[in-house]
């Protein structure tokens, strides 16, 4: 089956789709009460919706996809020999993340940049949690309607600056001759500046600042919802704090702590702007070999092959942390 005949027909099946959820929802309801989706909206405004979120899925997410997991089977061709006898579908991209395709050694390089990009990750990912949930559960459980609406002004305002401009704003804060060294090396705390910048202390703090938001908003939702009840009953029955977090908070919030994290992790996995702003000179973070292969080398099928070698490996750390933290998918949707 051809590429463009793909193309052709991939649009009528995500529609139908959606089409097929819809009508299904309407069969499978159990509660009289309950409308189903063409009753709710009708069957205009329902069509229109589904027709709306299908091209959307479609455009931004499906055809992309689709188009680099074919590209990444092709090998790199110049345009005047793409569709003749060489262009043939290969493993050489994919092979080519484990060997070298010149000399045939060990990539240790660019699996060095994929594993350090994936254990950042999950670092930034753990770090955000710990910063948030703290404040998610003042701001749930503890802070009045003022202080509520000042803390959320806080969280938000900043982030009407562009991302680009606020990784510049932390690289000026921790640079060797930044506001940050000055201020200490002045208190006498330290002699020298430290190199925030070249220990990756930069593109830890730039990766949790930048999806702060997204971490801390999950996580309030859920615990909101918590009956305050429960946790006083916890009080008098004299748990201690950690234990009422242990055993009540944390489990409720499962939920949103699942969607928090897979959040984060996942946008911090694909993360260009702060790796180049806010790394050392020796970090080498993954999503920039995909973009120098992509924008420098102009070798779209090996860059399409990391690029969902990423995306594959960024979907199965997910799917096995739900597992083992028995949340559903459809819990983090909630």
């Amino acid at each position: 089956m051809s590429s463009r005949l793909i193309v052709l027909i991939v649009p009528f099946v995500v529609i139908a789709i959606f089409w097929l959820m819809a009508r299904q929802e309407a069969k499978l309801r159990r509660d009289p009460t309950h409308k189903g989706y063409f009753e709710r909206n009708g069957m205009t405004l329902g069509v229109l919706f589904i027709v709306l979120v299908a091209l959307w899925t479609l455009f931004l997410v499906v055809l992309p996809y689709l188009y680099m997991v074919v590209e990444s089977f092709h090998p790199q061709l110049p345009p005047t020999k793409r569709g003749g006898p060489e262009d043939m579908l290969t493993l050489e991209q994919y092979e080519s993340f484990f060997i070298q395709p010149v000399g045939g050694g060990l990539n240790v390089t660019h699996i060095g940049a994929f594993a350090f990009s994936i254990l950042a990750s999950i670092a930034v990912t753990a770090l955000n949690f710990a910063i948030c949930y703290p404040l998610a559960f003042y701001m749930a459980q503890s802070a009045g309607a003022q202080k509520l609406r000042l803390l959320m002004m806080a969280l938000i305002v900043p982030y009407w600056v562009n991302e680009i401009l606020r990784a510049f704003s932390l690289r000026l804060l921790l640079a060797s001759k930044g506001l940050i060294n000055q201020m200490l090396m002045a208190a006498g705390l330290i002699d020298a500046p430290i190199d925030f910048l070249g220990n990756n202390v930069g593109l830890y703090v730039g990766l949790s600042y930048a999806y702060l938001l997204i971490m801390i908003f999950p996580l309030y939702n859920a615990i909101e919802s918590l009956d305050k009840n429960q946790i006083e009953a916890a009080r008098d029955l004299g748990a201690p704090w950690w234990r009422i977090h242990k055993d009540v908070v944390i489990p409720y919030a499962k939920p949103g702590i699942a969607s928090g994290c897979t959040m984060v992790f996942m946008l911090s996995a694909g993360s260009l702007a702060a790796p180049q702003f806010l790394g050392g000179p020796r970090t080498l973070w993954f999503t920039s070999v995909i973009y120098n292969f992509f924008f420098q080398n102009f070798n779209w099928a090996r860059g399409s092959a990391y690029a969902f070698i990423l995306l594959a490996a960024c979907i199965a750390l997910v799917m096995i942390m739900l597992r083992l933290f028995k949340v559903s998918l459809g819990e983090t949707i909630k």
